[in-house]
């Protein structure tokens, strides 16, 4: 054996092990360089995630700090004088406002659940703040001293009413219309001016500053035109600066199979008193609620020169009275017929771009522009989505079979296919009313048989025969 031999061998398989060693460092360094990059981008990613689920959900969570701080806000401002109204006193001073709990916040609109002189209301604002509304240009000229006249109040009232539910002066001034007389055929002006002139003093800055954050608000300007000529429109109780208080009623939900929670219009007090609601079944009330949608459709088709058109038609959207009223109380999506063509009439390439939300047109294929008149109705769209579920056969069970059940299934499957609402007279030669008109009376006559036979009582808001054909028409 040669001197250092083994030595030599050993120092061989050494410098193999240790090449191998090093490869192996370098592979493992590069992995690992990859996995650390790669949790960094992760990480990177999550919290970048985080941050925009911050920024546009939880910075509009509904919290009950915030909704609170926000109406602190507004109580300062009435101390300091800027803000007024019939209900801030009670909110500010004398504590008769009690905070409940926020229900909606989104893009700075607010609805708030509150207790008012004990009787539960909502109170709302499209924006969150009183500064965020556009404030009355003529103040800027007046002095500080100076007041203006119910005259001019009503002037620029009418001037913001007409701009925001879409009207023109001449659609204001046009006669005709729903027909019917009296004081509610009146116009806009004549309508406020019962509200505003009747006091003879001057409003302040602070009262004009109000009302003027109010008037920019749709909902509100809807619901304080209509509330006086419909029953199927939330009432305005008050106000206090931007914000103002609708009465509080039981709204709808989609998750709900008869829509609304009919125990809170039947509850246990009702039958105690022997009222006719607590010997209403639930299928009862089911059908004295679809008739008095069919006598909303009815009165926002007529009751008005021009048509109301509901565009975005939701349990949510809807709510009912002790009595089993229909109420629309979120109007955000209610266009009279001038804007509601002014929305239809855009440029299209088929019938689906001629759709807005709930309200629908058709495309002109030679001139490549949808038609500026509606294609579909309310009646129609509120067979749809709220009857037909309402009057499956699968919710019905046993009962689907019954020859009026069935009558009446037809009847909301017909109307859900059926263009043309129920106006009097057929506009601009369409075709489509007269079988909206036939569908409606069909529907009236299968609820009205149905309840009958279930032996109800005709008290309290049961059949309804022909309860729109007594207008009380408003000149747009």
């Amino acid at each position: 054996m040669l001197p250092g031999g083994p030595v030599g061998g050993g120092g061989g398989r050494g410098g193999g092990l240790c090449l191998l060693r090093w490869l192996g460092l370098r592979l493992w360094s590069r992995r690992g360089t990859l996995v650390f990059a790669l949790l960094w981008f992760g990480s990177w990613l999550f919290l970048n995630g985080l941050v925009l689920v911050h920024r546009s959900i939880l910075s509009d969570y509904c919290t009950d700090d915030k909704s609170k701080r926000i109406l602190q806000r507004l109580c300062l401002e009435f101390g300091e004088g800027s803000v007024t109204g019939d209900m801030c006193e009670d909110l500010c001073v004398l504590g008769l406002v009690e905070y409940k709990r926020c229900l909606y916040y989104e893009n700075g609109k607010k609805v708030i659940e509150a207790r008012w002189r004990g009787n539960p209301v909502i109170l709302k604002s499209k924006l969150e703040n009183f500064s965020s509304y556009e404030p009355l240009g003529i103040l800027d000229y007046q002095e500080a001293a100076e007041e203006l006249s119910p005259l001019d109040v009503v002037f620029y009232a009418t001037l913001e009413v007409r701009n925001s539910l879409g009207l023109a002066e001449e659609d204001e001034d046009e006669e005709g219309g729903g027909g019917g007389g009296g004081e509610g055929n009146g116009s806009l002006a004549r309508l406020w001016g019962m509200k505003l002139k009747s006091r003879d003093k001057s409003y302040s800055r602070a009262e004009l500053a109000s009302l003027w954050s109010l008037l920019q608000q749709e909902e509100y300007t809807f619901l304080r035109v209509l509330q006086d000529l419909s029953t199927h429109v939330a009432k305005v109780l008050g106000s206090c600066g931007h914000f103002y208080s609708v009465e509080y009623l039981s709204a709808g939900h989609a998750w709900d199979q008869n829509i609304f929670s009919l125990d809170e219009v039947s509850g246990p007090e009702d039958r105690d008193r022997g009222g006719g609601r607590g010997r209403w079944s639930s299928r009862e009330m089911v059908h004295r609620i679809a008739l008095s949608f069919l006598d909303m459709v009815w009165h926002f088709d007529n009751d008005f020169t021009h048509k109301l058109h509901l565009c975005d038609i939701k349990p949510e959207n809807f709510a009912i009275r002790k009595d089993l009223t229909v109420v629309a109380i979120d109007v955000d999506m209610a266009f009279f017929e001038p804007k509601m063509r002014d929305i239809l009439d855009q440029n299209c390439s088929s019938d689906d771009d001629c759709n807005f939300f709930d309200c629908s047109s058709r495309c002109d294929p030679i001139k490549r522009r949808c038609s500026a008149r509606r294609s579909n109705s309310n009646l129609q769209v509120i067979c749809e989505k709220i009857f037909r579920p309402w009057f499956s056969p699968t919710l019905l069970g046993a009962k689907a079979g019954l020859p009026l059940q069935v009558e009446l299934q037809r009847a909301v499957q017909q109307c859900s296919e059926t263009d043309g609402g129920v106006e009097e007279t057929e506009e601009d030669g369409g075709g489509g009313g007269g079988g909206g008109r036939n569908v409606h009376r069909r529907l009236i006559s299968i609820l009205n048989r149905l309840l009958q036979e279930g032996g109800a009582s005709g008290e309290g808001g049961g059949a309804w025969e022909g309860k729109g054909h007594a207008h009380t028409s408003l000149n747009f």
